[in-house]
């Protein structure tokens, strides 16, 4: 019985296999194999203009010339990256967040209002630049017009303001994305702990601090981090609205990586060394931020007991 049993476990993970091995082969061809050519490459000194019979491996010299600030281009991209995506991921997670809390609420024309804000998310991210690029012309920009009746006008391209124009752009674009994650998990949230909380006399702030946010933590988390990620590898938008200028101001590490590999010099293998780095910084930053907040989802809510709150 048991070598019947043993048989029939092998051969029904054998039939499930072959239905994951396409998945699995197109996975590897279009995943790893890139990513192996990639650090390959950032270990030559690949010049695209010299093609690539001429490359010769030359170790970690491409990463070593980073961190010396051989490249002074460099160090400005991770900064200005770092910025980048506080300020983005820091601004549409409260603003995200204040409308899901707004919209968890019976509020008339509701689908209309979250139909509204769907747009932005479904906009190719090169169109939005350039459409904001139309409404930041300093002469003929719909902003500037609008400033006109105050008598102000604002570069909103120049070296003083462009990083906030390309932070408000990526704002305008994913708010709606953290806030609707964000209200389906206000929506998953049973109603019984805030009965519980009403009946103990709970304030509003109260409730939000003890039952909600504990509550929605697991899918604020997933935000936070999808969002982080994405903010890290943002080209399109930026490329369009700046080409990470003025000088190198919003230039981000992506860009960095396009303009050293493509645009002026064809150092592939210093631009793949800038791709490794990049990768690198996302995936610790995702490793830290997980740790940090201390993924699972807790037992219950903080300052909860018995599902009553505390005053």
């Amino acid at each position: 019985m048991a070598a019947v049993t043993g048989r029939s476990y092998w051969s029904s993970r054998g039939f499930l296999l072959r239905f994951l091995l396409p998945a699995m082969i197109v996975l590897f061809l279009i995943v790893i194999v890139p990513m192996v050519f990639l650090w390959y490459v950032s270990f030559t000194d690949y010049d695209l203009g010299r093609g690539w019979a001429t490359r010769h491996v030359v170790g970690f010299s491409n990463f070593i010339m980073l961190f010396r600030g051989e490249d002074r281009d460099f160090w400005p991209a991770v900064l200005t990256t770092l910025i980048f995506l506080a300020s983005t991921v820091a601004a549409e997670f409260i603003l995200g967040l204040g409308i899901a809390m707004l919209f968890n609420r019976r509020i008339a024309g509701k689908r209309v209002w979250m139909a509204f804000l769907i747009i932005p998310l479904t906009i190719t991210p090169a169109v939005i630049g350039l459409m904001w690029k139309l409404m930041y012309n300093t002469e003929y920009g719909v902003l500037n017009f609008l400033l006109s009746f105050f008598n102000a006008k604002v570069n909103w391209l120049g070296p003083q303001t462009a990083l906030l124009s390309v932070i408000l752009v990526d704002v305008w674009q994913w708010t709606p994305f953290v806030a609707l994650m964000l209200y389906a998990g206000l929506q998953a949230i049973p109603a019984e702990p805030y009965e519980s909380a009403v009946v103990d006399g709970a304030g509003g702030l109260q409730i939000f601090r003890f039952i909600t946010l504990p509550l929605l933590r697991p899918m604020i988390i997933v935000a936070l981090l999808l969002r982080s990620i994405d903010a890290m590898r943002i080209f399109d938008t930026v490329y369009v609205l700046t080409k990470g200028g003025p000088g190198n101001l919003t230039e981000l590490l992506s860009l960095h990586v396009y303009r050293v590999g493509f645009e002026h010099t064809g150092w592939i293998g210093r631009s793949s060394a800038v791709a490794i780095v990049l990768l690198l910084f996302a995936t610790a930053i995702t490793t830290v931020f997980v740790r940090v907040v201390n993924i699972s989802r807790p037992a219950s809510p903080a300052g909860a007991e018995g599902g009553r709150v505390r005053g």
